[in-house]
């Protein structure tokens, strides 16, 4: 059978995807990159955002009515969250949640057989050292939790992936063993939030850090993001974690808000102050670390002065990317019975904080001209030449260089998003 699969969303959702072909594969059946070729589809859906929601209901729509003769498989946190959406508009479909991925060959081949199957609900289920189809060869991408132990009152994804799962060490070391056999340059460790890793299995992220590092081989590995509040308990052995050499110096610790008042309405278990500490203490460590962390602008209680509070912040801690989101309601939130501020005010406040961002990032970016940084190569790039990771995680364009090779790069070029620069010759 040739099956189409298509990815919204995160890093945790590709790699969702990823396991879903590999065991559709090692059934049988083919993976086709055209879904022209395929006789099934399998849209891996994201909800996290109201614009997010529109792309995805869009393209739901858009298939069934390009391709009515196809089987249609949707799967994703739209699945959990929003089903009444779901059988709206699209009846016929079939689902599978995010704990129900493993059924993948086994649901196929149901509705192959004319059969209309949607598998839903929690299940204590182990994503590690699963069958994967990798979407770049050289990166791998490791689920070591899923699920979560807080309740932001914005956030629907938690209804979806449910509480937290740690996967065992040993497993998630193997994993990445295997893929450096397999010719990995780059493991990625991602969860909804990598330092609750272990809360509930008695270890920590930095013992899974030190796990992994300890594989042999010349790799690097990504740790995603982080939430403050738990974080603040193993800070110091993190960061002796993070400082291996296979550790990409960054951090993605989203703040949301730099107003206490709106961090307690948003039930985010941490004051702007104590994200300040852990932002400072990584830096005094770890001095070329490059800080990665989220906004959600126009909370239902944030006025004027606690935006200024947020614009204050992020001055102070001038990091090197910034994830900026306008608040929306989203399906079985807490804080969806709040009242939207006004959409004016919040379009302002978006608009005021993008360009804050830009003179940072630009600012930050400019500082590395002239100077030659190690940069792991990694991808084509999508308007030629190649690209690749800093050891501090900074994107750079070069125009040619081996895929995953390690090269000295003497930086030309620096833009906001991105940096230019060429191979210095050993």
């Amino acid at each position: 059978m040739n099956i189409y699969i298509e990815t919204f969303g995160c890093t945790f959702n590709q790699a969702d995807s990823q396991i879903m072909a590999g065991l559709l594969q090692e059934d049988g059946n083919e993976l086709v990159d055209d879904v022209e070729d395929a006789e099934v589809l399998i849209l891996n859906t994201c909800y996290v955002k109201q614009p997010t929601e529109q792309k995805v209901v869009n393209r739901i729509m858009k298939l069934q009515e390009a391709y009515p003769e196809k089987k249609f498989i949707i799967s994703g946190c739209m699945v959990e969250i929003d089903q009444d959406k779901l059988e709206k508009i699209a009846p016929g479909a079939s689902w599978v949640g995010p704990h129900k991925i493993i059924s993948a060959p086994d649901m196929v081949k149901s509705v192959c057989a004319g059969k209309t199957v949607r598998l839903t609900g929690f299940e204590d289920v182990n994503k590690v050292c699963l069958p994967k189809i990798r979407s770049n060869e050289l990166i791998n991408i490791i689920q070591i939790c899923e699920g979560c132990d807080g309740y932001c009152s914005y956030c629907c994804t938690r209804i979806a992936r449910g509480n937290l799962k740690s996967y065992p060490v040993e497993l998630v070391k193997q994993e990445a063993e295997r893929a450096v056999r397999e010719g990995c340059v780059e493991v990625q460790l991602t969860a909804q939030d990598t330092a609750a890793y272990g809360k509930d299995s008695g270890t920590s992220l930095s013992e899974l850090v030190n796990a992994v590092t300890s594989v042999r081989g010349k790799f690097k590995v990504r740790v995603g993001m982080m939430h403050p509040k738990s974080v603040k308990n193993d800070a110091d052995e993190l960061i002796r974690a993070f400082k291996s050499d296979k550790v990409y110096k960054f951090i993605h610790i989203p703040l949301q808000s730099g107003n206490d008042q709106v961090l307690s309405d948003m039930n985010r278990g941490h004051s702007a102050q104590e994200f300040l500490d852990i932002i400072s203490q990584f830096r005094r460590e770890i001095p070329e670390i490059s800080i990665s962390t989220d906004i959600i602008v126009g909370y239902p209680t944030e006025d004027e002065e606690a935006f200024q509070d947020t614009l204050k912040v992020i001055e102070e801690i001038q990091p090197d990317f910034l994830h900026i989101s306008k608040y929306h309601h989203r399906p079985g939130s807490n804080s969806s019975s709040l009242q939207e501020i006004e959409h004016q005010d919040m379009k302002k406040r978006s608009k005021d904080l993008n360009e804050l961002k830009y003179a940072i990032t630009l600012h930050n970016n400019e500082k590395l001209l002239g100077k030659v940084l190690s940069v792991l190569v990694t991808d084509i790039g999508r308007k030629g030449g190649f690209t690749g990771r800093t050891d501090s995680y900074k994107l750079v364009v070069v125009d040619d260089a081996p895929l995953g090779s390690f090269v000295d790069v003497e930086i030309t070029e620096a833009k906001a998003t991105y940096l230019k620069g060429h191979v210095v010759s050993d």
